[in-house]
């Protein structure tokens, strides 16, 4: 046996040491007597000289995790999350084996947590897979890919970078990644899983957990290995059982606050309609969390005081050793009362959100199963086949209109009995689309699904939803929209220029003024959508930024949002994202040689087989003579029209009277883009 004191927070280390060790019989809480044999059980052996004598033997006498034939271990990591990584609403609605939910870690949450992310898994992920090959050595591919068997499959997960360990439910059809590692049980029944998650997730088997790590800091990472090393306690039938029940348990209150989260697939009515009592949730699960608690302790063979023994660094931890920063946390949320409120309104009025969930006409879907697939439709949308047949894929900020985005808003906040802005329409045009933006990011990427087209005063907007529009949409904004306003506001000025030509007051001339100024914008804005509609083809697999970038001249009323379609239009110019559907659009020419040196890129646009081919070893090689000939390829992909336009786009003026393009080069080689030249 060995004598340990510790002396963290001691001035005067010297006396304090000098004075235990001259006391005949030293009885201090600072004072531990351990034996060294038992400390070196523990995984790495860390000198945890404060954890009580039975947590420490626990590494001795019970089986770790992975001796039980649990599976912990680390995922992909994409290395280019803008081309392999989207959130799942900016995906298409029926993605269907294009995408898989992404496990990526994040906020440390126990039992669940909203798979958001989705990443690009088509034929079994072989464009990553091509794009990986060619980027990593031997080693290192075989690192990332030693899991794939296990992509897809229902388990756990849990962040493995954050404050602290917290596994949650991982459902099926989804890949884990390298921040968010995940488990696996030998029968991967739901009541293995749960019983499993709510083991990991009891203070019981993290403190084991945290004993291994050389130093308890606020920021831990809790890597596979160290999981994998736990101790693990016997369990019997009835034991397993009651532990998933309350696993399952758990998983439900957890959801069911995700259920006003407009961005969850758990979303059902925003907090203002469904009232869910939050404060009660919160209270019911800490109640979950302490029984599962006492039967962990009771299973570990455990007293309850045994997990209060603190580390030493634990007691010296200040609040300056805060948690690294996590680029896969949450950003800040959209309050959950007015703003909420009306981000479902215009949801509704685009008819993606069904508001017979509000009224009582359809009730609210029951509750999945853990382990279900991920839907593709929250519960607070249509179901598919049920939407409207007038279903707008354009509203617009033109009171009077038919299509007007304020009255619909308001006419269905009548209906569900529920108030509004005051001045609704002010708020819609210059406080609502910075707000939705910030709502629908996360893991720093922008998502908008609602489009904001405006003139620079938001005096007029086109609204457009994402999965609703097509490639006339621009043609229908031009013609049936921007066209008749044009026309009207016209007519107007004449009549105004008419009426005030002679003895005009000032408040008359004020009035021409605003007038004459609102047509110039709309002319501007005409002219820009009609620049750009010719050559717009959206495609979702490309992301909602890359969509947005033809259109960043169109976005002057947020300068911010503009800036990062500029620079992303700046970048499909300069060859960047060559994988987007919109790069063999616009520059056939280029992209398409490029699909014979680069397999990842072949793939992308459907060329893997006129390129490449697959050796008999399992290696894809670059075709000597390829199938069809580049020329004939780029030919048939080429438009004379999309080819004028985009000319046209880039030697345009933009509304402050600069040109279009970048500075220099920058300038020289979109144009020569534009002309079917190298980018």
């Amino acid at each position: 046996m060995s004598v340990f004191f510790r002396l963290n927070g001691v001035q005067d280390k010297a006396l304090a040491l000098k004075q235990l060790c001259n006391s005949a019989a030293p009885a201090d809480e600072n004072v531990f007597v351990r034996s060294v044999e038992d400390l070196l059980k523990i995984p790495g052996s860390p000198l945890a000289y404060w954890a009580a004598n039975e947590l420490v033997r626990a590494f001795g006498r019970l089986p770790s995790f992975e001796k039980t034939g649990r599976f912990a271990g680390q995922g992909v990591a994409t290395a280019d999350n803008f081309r392999f990584l989207r959130l799942h609403w900016e995906t298409p609605l029926e993605g269907g084996a294009s995408w898989f939910g992404l496990a990526k870690g994040g906020t440390a949450t126990a039992f669940y947590a909203d798979v958001y992310l989705c990443i690009r898994w088509a034929s079994d992920g072989a464009e990553f897979k091509g794009w990986a090959e060619t980027l990593y050595d031997n080693s290192h591919w075989s690192r990332i890919t030693m899991n794939y068997s296990k992509y897809g499959l229902a388990g756990l997960t849990w962040s493995r970078r954050a404050t602290n360990f917290a596994v949650r439910v991982l459902p099926p059809h989804c890949v884990f990644g390298d921040k968010g590692p995940a488990i696996f049980t030998p029968s991967q029944s739901a009541e293995s899983l749960l019983s499993t998650c709510a083991i990991v997730n009891s203070a019981a088997f993290q403190r084991l957990l945290e004993l291994q790590l050389a130093r308890l800091d606020l920021a831990k990472s809790y890597e596979t290995g160290a999981v994998s090393r736990t101790p693990m306690p016997e369990m019997s039938a009835t034991d397993e059982a009651r532990m998933a029940t309350l696993g399952r348990s758990a998983w439900s209150k957890a959801r069911l606050r995700d259920s006003t989260n407009e961005v969850s697939h758990a979303f059902a009515l925003p907090l203002a309609l469904d009232k869910v009592d939050l404060l009660r949730l919160g209270e019911e699960l800490s109640s979950i969390l302490r029984e599962i608690d006492e039967l962990a302790c009771a299973l570990y063979g455990l007293s309850s005081a045994t997990l209060t023994e603190v580390a030493p660094d634990e007691v010296a931890a200040t609040a300056d050793e805060a948690a690294e920063p996590n680029d896969d946390d949450d950003d800040d949320a959209v309050g959950e009362t007015t703003d909420s409120l009306a981000s479902w309104l215009v949801g509704v009025a685009f008819a993606r959100f069904d508001p017979r969930l509000a009224t009582g006409e359809r009730p609210i879907p029951p509750e999945p199963e853990p382990f279900d697939p991920l839907p593709s439709r929250s519960p607070a949308m249509y179901p598919k086949g049920e939407e409207p047949t007038d279903r707008p894929d354009i509203l617009v900020d033109d009171e009077g209109h038919a299509d007007d985005l304020a009255a619909r808003a308001q006419a269905i906040a009548e209906c569900v009995k529920v108030d509004v802005p005051e001045n609704l329409r002010g708020w819609l045009a210059k406080e609502f689309f910075p707000l939705h933006i910030k709502m629908y990011s996360k893991s720093r990427r922008k998502a908008p699904i609602y489009w904001q087209l405006a003139t620079p005063s938001a005096s007029y907007s086109v609204w457009l939803y994402i999965h609703a529009f097509s490639k006339d949409t621009l043609f229908r904004v031009q013609n049936d929209y921007v066209a008749p306003k044009l026309v009207h506001e016209e007519r107007r000025l004449e009549s105004l220029t008419s009426e005030l030509r002679d003895g005009a007051t000032a408040a008359q001339r004020k009035t021409l003024a605003s007038q004459e100024g609102n047509v110039d914008e709309l002319r501007a804005f005409f002219e820009e959508v009609k620049r750009v509609a010719p050559l717009w083809n959206p495609n979702l697999d490309d992301g909602v930024v890359v969509n947005f970038a033809p259109l960043w001249r169109l976005v002057p009323q947020n300068k911010s949002w503009q800036k990062e379609l500029k620079s992303t239009w700046d970048a499909l110019c300069d060859g960047k994202y060559d994988w987007a559907h919109l790069a063999m659009h616009l520059w056939p020419e280029r992209v398409v040689p490029k699909c014979a040196k680069d397999r990842s890129l072949a793939i992308a646009h459907g060329l893997e087989d006129v390129f490449w081919v697959e050796g008999a070893d399992g290696k894809w090689t670059a075709r000597k003579t390829p199938t069809r000939s580049v020329d004939e390829l780029v030919r048939e992909r080429t438009s004379p029209a999309v080819k004028s336009a985009l000319k046209s786009l880039h030697e345009a003026p933009v509304a402050n009277g600069k040109s279009t393009g970048r500075k220099g080069g920058g300038r020289r080689k979109a144009a020569a883009a534009a002309e079917g030249g190298d980018a």
